[in-house]
C-alpha cells in the first residue's frame, strides 16, 4: 500500500467526519501539523467521542429524560458505528500495509 493510498483513506475519514458531525475545531486542522501520528490520534479520538456520546444519549434515553428522542439516539448509534467500522478497516488496511512492507525482500 502506497503512502498516497494511505493519505486517500484518510482523507475519506475527515470527510466521513465532517458529514457526520464527528469532525470539530482541533481535529478538523489539516495532518500537516504533528503527522500521521497526530491524525491518526485525532481519528480515533473522534470515534471515541463519537461513541461515548451516543451511549450517553442511549443510556439517558433508556432512564427516561426529558428531551432525548429515540431516533436521535438511534442515529447517533448508527455514526459512532459507521466511524468506529471505518476506523477498523483503515487499521485493517495499515497492518496489511506493515506486512507487506516487513515481507520484501531487502
Amino acid at each position: 500500500m502506497s503512502i498516497s493510498a494511505i493519505e486517500s483513506v484518510l482523507q475519506q475519514m475527515r470527510v466521513t467526519a465532517l458529514q457526520s458531525g464527528i469532525a470539530s475545531g482541533p481535529a478538523a486542522e489539516p495532518a500537516a501539523q504533528g503527522g500521521f501520528a497526530a491524525e491518526l490520534r485525532r481519528s480515533l479520538e473522534g470515534i471515541s467521542s463519537a461513541q461515548n456520546k451516543a451511549y450517553g444519549q442511549a443510556e439517558a434515553f433508556e432512564l427516561g429524560k426529558p428531551g432525548v428522542a429515540l431516533n436521535d439516539v438511534m442515529v447517533d448509534l448508527q455514526k459512532a458505528n459507521v466511524a468506529f467500522q471505518t476506523g477498523l478497516q483503515v487499521r485493517n488496511r495499515l497492518v496489511a500495509a506493515y506486512q507487506e512492507v516487513m515481507s520484501m525482500p531487502a
